[in-house]
């Protein structure tokens, strides 16, 4: 490789590892078929890569998230939460009511559950103490 075109690209991308990772893959990705972006003059795909990043034709930012994108095995896709499905108690099953209006929840924000929490004591066990003594 032209050592003038690795300079040339150390202005674009600060660090020289990351340099080889992004000029690698766009050499893979040239090889796979993707449109040359500069032309060719005969250079190999890594060097021809190097010149598409010095040039500013190929963003090295683009670069690097095709990169992370390609070596993901999972992709974590966003689904909606299930929603709540209400339990049917023995009470409602004991009268025979299938009206879903009948049903209500009991709502506690966080802060409540903390307040009643924080509020609640061990249970004393001064009969367990009484006996140790």
């Amino acid at each position: 490789m032209a050592r003038v075109t690795v300079e040339d690209c150390i202005d674009k991308v600060d660090n020289r590892f990351e340099l080889v990772l992004l000029a690698s893959h766009r050499a893979r990705l040239i090889s796979s078929g993707s449109p040359l972006t500069i032309d060719r003059d005969r250079d190999k795909n890594p060097v021809v890569a190097l010149r598409e990043i010095a040039d500013e034709t190929i963003a090295p930012d683009d670069l690097k998230e095709q990169l992370i994108h390609s070596m993901q095995k999972y992709v974590e896709v966003d689904e909606p939460e299930a929603e709540a499905v209400p339990m049917l108690g023995n009470t409602a099953a004991a009268s025979g009511s299938d009206n879903d209006a009948d049903v209500q929840f009991d709502r506690m924000s966080e802060d409540d559950l903390l307040r009643g929490l924080e509020g609640l004591v061990p249970p004393s066990s001064s009969a367990d103490d009484d006996d140790r003594e």
